[in-house]
């Protein structure tokens, strides 16, 4: 057996619920989960996130400060899970870091993820990759989604034709076609909405298994509404997040007198329906559907999927052996070994991008 090869993949998604923190040996084909270390974001740090997608007036001081604080809290969750694993920081080759994302505007030719990679190398002792989509967005693509080219390296079939699809605050999938170029784009909102929406009606950080929604009734004439936005019809490669899906967005789509069980109804078809639309259209020979990231616990969305795409086999990533929790923190390790050995880690026929690209941002500790 190798020797192991270990990083460590750190995610904050659009969810803005805490850090995903995963240790890994990539010396083998199929990367190995060592240890895993979650660790929430408090509700002040949160709120202060959710500002800066908005421009204000001291927002360039605030994102620094910030970023100066997302760089401490990943060093911790670091230390923590190597920790636990028992697991010296001289043993890690790198951090993959992705950041916390709070503008993505490829149409402008920019990405920002918020971070300090310097911080974080000083603090852990250990290189740190970071900035990993304006490489993309450079040679002109849209810097996201970046973890199909995971998916492809990993979970390809030779003779099934697989869609990996990824709940997050975000939803995007990879389509896995045997004989095809791997293909994948974001699909639209994934749990924000809800998650933005069950906050400001309850105080609650999410909508367990989906049962708030599941209370409520569907109303078609606002999910037609919400449909109707041109993201949804638009051909990929596109990506989306916070600046486009938010509860703004749903305010001026709303009449005021609807109940808001209806609502987070609505809201639940809107994600499970846009995803089907978008296997439906652009991957119809599916016949398995692999779900990972927080919207793999919603039971009411999964169920959703079953009945809008019959003819397809849906589960959790968990029975193919990478745990639906981790799937992005694996994958930003994955990406930083890519960066480490100086090989691609983008695919053109994803993000729209003219060439593959070693992506990421070296940090030396």
């Amino acid at each position: 057996m190798p020797a192991a090869e270990l990083y460590v993949g750190i995610m904050s998604g659009t969810s803005l619920d805490g850090i995903d923190c995963a240790l890994v040996d990539l010396s083998q084909a199929t990367p190995r989960l060592i240890a895993s270390h979650y660790q929430p974001y408090p509700q002040s740090l949160k709120d202060e996130l959710l500002e800066l997608h908005h421009p204000s007036g001291n927002e360039l001081h605030q994102a620094q400060i910030i970023s100066q604080r997302l760089a401490r809290d990943y060093a911790a969750a670091t230390l923590a899970l190597l920790e636990k694993a028992g697991v010296a920081a001289c043993k890690v080759r790198a951090i993959g870091c992705h950041g916390q994302t709070i503008r993505h505007r490829p149409e402008h030719g920019y990405t920002l993820q918020l971070n300090n990679p310097s911080l974080l190398a000083e603090l852990t002792g250990i290189d740190v990759i970071a900035d990993f989509r304006s490489r993309d967005i450079a040679a002109g693509g849209q810097g996201a989604p970046l973890v199909p080219a995971f998916h492809d390296s990993i979970l390809r079939h030779p003779r099934i034709h697989r869609v990996i699809l990824n709940i997050g605050g975000i939803s995007n999938l990879t389509d896995l076609a045997p004989g095809q170029p791997t293909t994948g784009f974001d699909c639209g909102p994934g749990n924000l909405l809800m998650d933005g929406w069950i906050a400001r009606h309850h105080g609650q950080a999410y909508d367990r298994d989906g049962s708030w929604a599941a209370s409520g009734n569907l109303i078609p004439a606002l999910l037609a509404k919400l449909l109707a936005e041109p993201f949804f019809s638009a051909p990929p490669p596109k990506s989306s997040g916070r600046d486009l899906f938010n509860l703004c967005w749903l305010d001026s789509h709303l009449e005021g007198d609807e109940a808001p069980a209806d609502v987070q109804a609505t809201l639940l078809a809107l994600t499970g329906q846009s995803i089907a639309d978008a296997i439906t259209h652009h991957c119809a020979s599916t016949s398995e559907i692999w779900v990972c990231g927080g919207g793999a616990h919603n039971g009411r969305l999964l169920n959703y999927l079953h009945t809008a795409l019959s003819h397809c086999h849906v589960a959790a990533t968990d029975t193919l052996g990478i745990d639906a929790d981790w799937m992005e923190a694996i994958a930003f390790a994955w990406l930083a070994q890519r960066t480490c050995h100086h090989q691609p880690g983008n695919l053109p026929e994803v993000t729209g991008a003219q060439h593959p690209c070693i992506l990421g941002a070296i940090h030396l500790a």
